[in-house]
């Protein structure tokens, strides 16, 4: 049994739940997860708790209140790193209110590096996000494609936020980190036990296209007359177990010092790119349940369109995608069903 621990920040969210599982199915490490369930539900960790049958520290702080930070977590010792899933993630939501953005996002980022530095914990590992790339030139991206204009606040926290991990990378000869843009998370545990479960309407495309099935929201469709092959915006859908599995091998690559450089980038995507009408598609398909949607104004903040080139992850962190389009709307809708279920 590893003695050591890892700190998850944000895991009661619907990327830090998964990683909690895939962390506590597959090491040995005591695993701290810390949220204050300002856009999650503390019913997560029963679910967790219900996949894995094991059990971590759950402690609730904002980690925009340092003094929350220290009195709540320096009573943890030998911890070997932190993950930092913990922000809002809604660029809507940051173009209507872009300083609670810019607040949260970077408050949050900076109090947990601060805390990093206080207790010399040494590998630090980032969510960042596809949207720090804007409307690329070219595509597909790689990690070295250079960074446009954010098209929204949310993009620019990450923008931000990848440059202050540098600087503070840079200025601490101790610290490594490993930053993961990534692209566009979907699906849920293929167990159909958990899966995203935003407190507020959801503004992701899964849980709308799920909720929508139900009758519980409607679809809108922003945008038919994008420069793309069909007209829709497009993005690289990727399943959260993935983007879950691959936090795994980024902890082990610093912890074990595999890093070539103190910040290491890597690109999370399948390397595909999907509209949004083939993704509605896809999910007639694997549910067999036509879908009533209407099309919309184009949406302020969203780039046309973005994929990835995944080629260093493949290579420095062994990593590969298991899961294809149709399992991403398959676990999705078995989410949604056992939503169903539970509140019949």
């Amino acid at each position: 049994m590893n003695s050591s621990s890892i700190i998850v920040t944000g895991g009661a969210g619907y990327i830090g739940s998964h990683t909690l599982i895939e962390l506590l199915n597959n090491t040995g490490y005591n695993i701290i997860s810390v949220d204050n369930f300002s856009n999650s539900s503390e019913s997560t960790y029963n679910r967790v708790r219900e996949i894995t049958s094991k059990n971590f520290h759950a402690i609730n702080i904002d980690l925009c209140d340092y003094t929350q930070v220290e009195e709540k977590l320096s009573g943890f010792g030998n911890i070997a790193g932190i993950i930092h899933f913990a922000a809002f993630k809604s660029v809507p939501d940051s173009v209507a209110d872009p300083i609670l953005y810019y607040h949260n996002n970077i408050n949050s980022l900076t109090n947990i590096l601060k805390f990093a530095k206080e207790k010399q914990i040494a590998n630090f590992i980032f969510s960042s996000s596809c949207s720090v790339y804007g409307n690329a030139e070219s595509l597909p991206v790689t990690e070295d494609t250079p960074l446009q204009k954010a098209e929204s606040p949310y993009g620019h926290t990450k923008q931000i936020g990848e440059e202050i991990i540098r600087f503070f990378s840079n200025s601490n000869p101790w610290f490594n980190s490993v930053i993961l843009r990534y692209f566009n998370p979907v699906g849920a545990h293929m167990s159909g036990k958990i899966g995203e479960l935003p407190i507020s309407k959801p503004n992701n495309l899964a849980p709308i296209i799920t909720q929508t099935a139900v009758g519980k929201n409607s679809l809108t469709v922003f945008g038919n007359d994008y420069n793309t092959r069909d007209g829709y915006c497009i993005r690289d859908y990727i399943h959260v177990t993935d983007i879950a599995d691959a936090h795994l091998k980024a902890l082990a690559y610093i912890v074990e010092k595999r890093n070539k450089e103190k910040v290491s980038l890597f690109n999370l995507g399948t390397g595909n790119g999907v509209s949004v009408m083939e993704v509605i598609h896809a999910f007639e398909k694997v549910s067999n349940k036509k879908l009533d949607y209407k099309i919309g104004p184009r949406r302020e903040g969203d780039v046309v369109a973005v994929y990835a080139n995944n080629n260093r992850a493949k290579k420095e962190l062994g990593w590969n995608p298991k899961y294809n389009l149709d399992d991403m709307m398959l676990s999705a809708w078995k989410w949604q069903l056992t939503l169903e279920r539970e509140n019949s």
